[in-house]
């Protein structure tokens, strides 16, 4: 089991960055749907909230680095964790920059294709809402964590697959649309597939980490 003794505050300030990387992407799929049904004061608030979070969580990450250095708390781990914290970082980093390129560029997004934006946004933070509780089992009970990774590499395969149909209606059925606007959509489920993509990366992490736990 891994053990961060001597140090009460260092587990309360992982489980408060954990919570913040969920409330994160959470934001970010209300914010998708609030854009994609044109509730802009919503939509607003759930970028400025984004932007909130992603200050809470770089306060929290340096602190914790702070911890770790100026009381040498578990040296042999240290380097592996804070690897850890930086890609789940960058969870809450695409996701707050992806739903500011929604606010800087207003992609024209079809009516007819809301039900799919929608789907794909929430198939992309399941892999994050999937890992989350994983990354929480790394801490108590490391042997379990790559039995529970299978659901973060499962939703992010289903956001491929349903990337993959978004972008084949969009060039292959949306004859009214010109060239451009097809670039363009195809541009942001990019984006929010992206999401999935960043969770499978730090689920790779992870599964390397218990390993070395166990062994």
């Amino acid at each position: 089991m891994v053990k961060l003794s001597g140090s009460k505050k260092v587990i309360k300030l992982l489980e408060d960055f954990f919570d913040t990387v969920d409330q994160g992407v959470l934001v970010f799929k209300n914010g998708v749907n609030n854009y994609l049904y044109g509730n802009k004061e919503n939509f607003h608030d759930n970028l400025m909230n984004l932007v909130r979070l992603e200050n809470d969580a770089d306060l929290i990450k340096k602190e914790v680095e702070n911890l770790l250095y100026t009381r040498s708390l578990v040296p042999q781990f240290r380097g592996d964790l804070l690897k850890l914290l930086d890609d789940m970082d960058t969870i809450l980093d695409t996701v707050k920059e992806n739903l500011s390129q929604f606010d800087v560029e207003m992609p024209s997004i079809p009516v007819e294709l809301n039900q799919d934006f929608n789907k794909l946004t929430e198939l992309s933070v399941s892999a994050v809402e999937s890992l989350l509780p994983t990354v929480r089992a790394f801490f108590r009970t490391p042997d379990t964590v790559r039995d529970q990774l299978h659901r973060v590499y499962f939703f992010e395969k289903e956001t491929d697959k349903m990337a993959l149909a978004i972008k084949k209606k969009v060039f292959h059925e949306m004859t009214n649309l010109n060239l451009s606007e097809k670039f363009h959509l195809r541009y942001f489920t990019l984006h929010i597939e992206n999401v999935s993509d960043v969770a499978q990366k730090v689920a790779d992490l992870l599964s390397i980490m218990a390993i070395k736990r166990t062994i």
